[in-house]
């Protein structure tokens, strides 16, 4: 038995959680008529409704004593604060300070990053208004139309998914190609579509040594010299977002056009980053602006909200719930937004690689399960087949529901059944369907007894299914910035309570040291 698992607080929520698998959601609802306005609170446009959760007040408190005995808040402060919180690494973890609009320094090592921070934006800002007015040229002065931005892991997920969630803001005139996968195939399909005259390829890649990344931009490279271009007129056609500059530039790319990457960003949080270049050529610097600001004004709510009234510790203290007290494997996310319909890939990554661990800060094996698998997909499509195990399988499986209530250029009838799948399915999932409804349904069908109760069996729905909704006005840059700052808080305070570093990924570092290995095997 650890520290943890033998705390007063965690004793506690083992007690409670033996008591709360006798109870039914359904009965709460039935006896307190406030339960869903007692079990919401609200922040940055965004409502979460927790009440159809397996949880009661002492719940709740016993959840936040865990917190408080984890210390999760002074936690929160040291990483904002600039401490080396990544151990393993001996890094600061700063994301937040690429979105920190507050005016007040930022600290590593005792030097202020926020002037660099801040050149940086101005320098992505001039360099999208040079695109988007076609004042920037290609070699042939075409202007630059075709947008390649090559990646992997956070340097192409984020944007692609940020991008693709913003498509009504996206800015007319410049298309945005996302390739990350090695397979040739991605990257040959792009290229075939594209005039070399008027492609910009933007490669993403701190070390400028990623293997998939480089290989993809190489292929663009030769594609490029194929077509016409010259080794000179690389520099007017690639750009970096890198901290290798000397590798970047006798690629052939200008020094002016490289793009500062520090340490003390993951890649999994460095959309925030230059690595979000693309977003801005995608959506215009001022609605990335806003991306920022939606997340920044997220990051004051975490570290200021009471734990109780705290969007991202009550989706952690949820989360730790089902999976320490409940052996919850997994966490399935909905979006009923087409749009949306990549967050759950985004949460996956940044979750999975987070928290995946099984050693903790004191350096030794721990005894409790840590991250779950998070996986989901776009409503109503999901409705059509896996939300099958999740209503009548025999795991549980907590979800979150995800609705803007209102969507650009769509008519109220599609959105309409939208909202109403979406609200049914919580409600499903919360109450289900007894054999007694069930047989009564089915006594109109003129079956014999034998079938009828067999097919009322079938029929059973147990519910009691958790599940959290989040529903925001709609998905503008703020608020998706402030969407994804709350998974990422909310994944940071379930790895402080579980004691893991949540901002290294060995497991990620040795997959790519034995495909090296094993491609110079192959190749040489």
């Amino acid at each position: 038995m650890t520290a943890l698992t033998a705390s007063p607080a965690w004793q506690n929520l083992t007690r409670l959680a033996t008591k709360i698998k006798t109870q039914h959601m359904r009965d709460w609802f039935a006896l307190d008529s406030q339960r869903a306005e007692n079990f919401t609170q609200a922040a940055c446009g965004i409502e979460l409704d927790f009440s159809k959760n397996l949880i009661n007040d002492e719940v709740m408190q016993a959840l936040q004593a865990l917190a408080t005995e984890c210390h999760v808040s002074e936690k929160s402060q040291a990483m904002f604060a600039g401490g080396i919180i990544n151990h393993t690494e001996k890094r600061a973890v700063l994301h937040t300070a690429l979105r920190n609009f507050s005016g007040k320094p930022v600290l590593v090592d005792g030097k202020d990053v926020m002037p660099e921070v801040l050149a940086c934006q101005q320098k992505i800002q001039d360099f999208v208004a040079s695109v988007h007015s076609g004042e920037r040229k290609g070699y042939t002065g075409k202007p630059l139309k075709q947008i390649i931005a090559i990646g992997i892991g956070g340097s192409f997920l984020g944007p692609k998914i940020m991008s693709e969630a913003l498509k009504p803001y996206w800015f007319e005139g410049v298309k945005v190609h996302y390739v990350a996968n090695v397979d040739g195939c991605h990257i040959q399909d792009i290229l075939a579509t594209v005039d070399h005259q008027e492609t910009l390829v933007v490669m993403s890649s701190k070390s400028f040594t990623t293997q998939e990344t480089l290989q993809n931009t190489l292929t663009a490279k030769a594609w490029f010299l194929e077509a016409g271009g010259s080794q000179q007129d690389i520099a007017k056609h690639f750009i970096a977002v890198s901290s290798n500059i000397k590798a970047a530039t006798e690629f052939g790319m200008a020094k002016d056009n490289i793009f500062p990457l520090w340490d003390w960003v993951g890649g999994r949080y460095s959309l925030w980053s230059a690595i979000g270049l693309p977003i801005a050529l995608t959506i215009g610097y001022d609605n990335y602006r806003e991306l920022l600001q939606g997340a920044f004004e997220m990051d004051e709510h975490f570290q200021n909200a009471p734990i109780e009234q705290n969007l991202p510790m009550i989706l952690a203290l949820l989360g730790v719930w089902y999976v320490n007290f409940f052996d919850a494997q997994s966490h399935v996310l909905l979006p009923y937004y087409h749009y949306l319909r990549g967050f759950p890939a985004y949460v996956q990554q940044l979750d999975m690689e987070s928290n995946g661990k099984r050693i903790s800060g004191t350096h030794t094996q721990i005894d409790y399960a840590t991250g779950p698998i998070i996986w989901g997909s776009e409503g109503t499509n999901g409705q059509h087949s896996f939300h099958q195990l999740i209503h009548q399988g025999t795991v549980l499986v907590p979800a979150d529901f995800m609705l803007p209530l209102k969507v650009p250029n769509q008519d109220d009838i599609h959105h309409a059944m939208l909202a109403s799948n979406c609200f049914g399915q919580t409600q499903a999932l919360m109450q289900g369907k007894t054999f007694e409804e069930c047989k009564a349904d089915l006594t109109s069908k003129g079956l014999d007894d034998v079938t009828l109760e067999s097919l009322a069996t079938h029929k059973t729905m147990p519910g009691n299914k958790p599940s959290n909704t989040l529903l925001f006005n709609q998905v503008d840059p703020k608020t998706l910035g402030a969407l994804v700052a709350l998974y990422e808080h909310k994944v940071f305070v379930q790895g402080a309570i579980w004691g893991v570093n949540s901002f290294d990924q060995w497991g990620v570092e040795l997959g790519k040291e034995l495909g090296n290995q094993v491609l110079d095997k192959l190749v040489n």
